[in-house]
């Protein structure tokens, strides 16, 4: 039995064939319409979602399969104090497969650790978010061609973005990448990521506060949102939050084949104006995660067309 919890448990082999099945899914849904009949997902979502919980819920129904949901820990057994692992225990007796998001880092991993049936994190505080990086990989893929000899800039949060994180972790293990990390002081990546991850796969790396100076050598700009669920006072979140916006002032020396993705939601951090920059995939995003959603759910369900 497989889990995901972390991007590194999929070989790069293994994400090459989850972006294969997303595109033939894409080419021919009716083909997939009716392999998970009678199969349950079970999302436990015990901190807030749009995205993430819909678009697993659309993968399994557009599967042919069913949902069980719990949307909040005060609709669950969590606010009577049950523990992760017993939920874990619990849900094993009712579903197939597991997508969990909590705010609480390890979360998803106790719960893999006691479950019967695969779980997948669906993002676990400021730790990891490895199907949101499935759906970035396969964006830059369509849009690009390619996930190797890529300069790709990080703009935002990066201290607490878990998305920023996992993807930076994904693509630190292709040939010809190379960061940009675009950040106000408080909020720049960990330590820990620049020597674990970039620094141990000798990935070359630039940090920044501005910019509109390092915009022109990007292929990729990933922006993010200033998180205030990740704060731990007011006044730091209020005094940064307007750190970063992208707007079309800002893109006219950025290449004219650049990708901008986020994660969403958006706040403000990217014009509205800039939606309709051809350059603009942040939306293309979101319709991708449904599809590596789908081809993952395949993946630990072992089903087979």
């Amino acid at each position: 039995m497989r889990n995901l919890i972390e991007i590194n448990d999929l070989s790069v082999k293994e994400i090459a064939e989850l972006i294969s099945v997303a595109e033939d899914i894409i080419a021919d849904p009716q083909k997939y319409a009716h392999v998970c009949a009678g199969k349950k997902l079970a999302t436990l979502f015990f901190e807030p979602s749009t995205r993430t919980r819909l678009s697993f819920e659309a993968a399994m129904y557009e599967l042919g399969g069913n949902v069980l949901s719990v949307a909040g820990a005060n609709s669950s057994s969590a606010a009577k104090g049950e523990s992760v692992a017993d939920t874990a225990k619990v849900i094993s007796c009712y579903a197939d497969i597991i997508a969990m998001r909590h705010p609480k880092e390890g979360a998803p991993l106790v719960a893999s650790m006691n479950a019967s049936i695969p779980v997948i994190n669906a993002g676990d505080g400021g730790h990891n978010h490895p199907t949101q990086t499935l759906a970035d990989l396969l964006t830059i893929w369509r849009k690009k061609g390619r996930l190797d000899n890529l300069t790709v800039g990080f703009c935002g949060d990066l201290k607490f973005g878990r998305t920023v994180h996992s993807l930076i972790t994904a693509l630190s293990r292709y040939t010809g990448i190379k960061v940009v990390l675009i950040s106000p002081d408080e909020l720049k990546l960990p330590s820990y990521i620049k020597k674990d991850v970039l620094k141990a796969n000798n990935i070359p790396y630039e940090q920044s506060t501005d910019l509109v100076e390092m915009i022109p050598q990007l292929d990729i700009l990933y922006m993010t949102r200033v998180q205030r669920e990740r704060f731990f006072n007011e006044e730091d979140y209020l005094r940064l939050k307007h750190s970063y916006i992208l707007t079309p002032d800002k893109l006219k020396n950025a290449k004219s084949d650049m990708c901008i993705l986020h994660p969403l939601p958006r706040v403000n951090e990217i014009s509205v104006a800039v939606d309709d920059d051809e350059r603009a995939c942040y939306f293309d995003q979101v319709l991708n995660g449904k599809y590596m959603r789908m081809a993952l759910i395949l993946k630990l369900l072992e089903v087979s067309l």
